[in-house]
């Protein structure tokens, strides 16, 4: 995979961050992963004092994935937030949660998520997931630049 494109992981769970980049480092995927573990800290690094969406910053990750109940800010106000600027509406966003709810799914469509996916509970289906993820949004998807 391209290693110049940069992913945004914003997930609380400690176990699930681990699973996730074990299964990027174990499908090849070797791209820098920024995480962070709440929603006020996502929207720091692009909109805060410092952050990436400054005008001074071009190096924008190519990829966010966002867990939903995440603390301080969830991920439904994050994705809100990100859509709704003019220097990160165009950012894929992959919603990557355990919510099974209805409304969830329809917020986030609603608002622009790029796509909705359950995390499986099997670690061989999550890593086979994250490949695929991996695939396309890194190998096939073309985003304006």
């Amino acid at each position: 995979m391209t290693q110049d494109k940069k992913i945004m992981l914003i997930e609380d769970n400690p176990d699930d961050v681990e699973l996730t980049l074990r299964a990027f480092k174990k499908n090849n995927i070797l791209n820098e992963i920024v995480v962070r573990s709440d929603g006020q800290a996502a929207l720091d690094y692009f909109f805060g004092p410092d952050g990436m969406a400054d005008g001074k910053k071009t190096n924008l990750p190519i990829l966010i994935l966002l867990d939903l109940k995440i603390p301080k800010i969830d991920g439904i106000d994050v994705l809100k937030q990100l859509r709704t600027d003019g220097r990160t509406k165009l950012i894929p966003v992959v919603i990557l949660t355990s919510s099974r709810e209805p409304a969830d799914l329809l917020s986030c469509y609603n608002l622009g998520c790029n796509s909705y996916l359950r995390k499986p509970v099997d670690f061989t289906l999550f890593t086979e997931m994250v490949r695929e993820l991996g695939f396309y949004w890194l190998m096939m998807n073309e985003v304006p630049q």
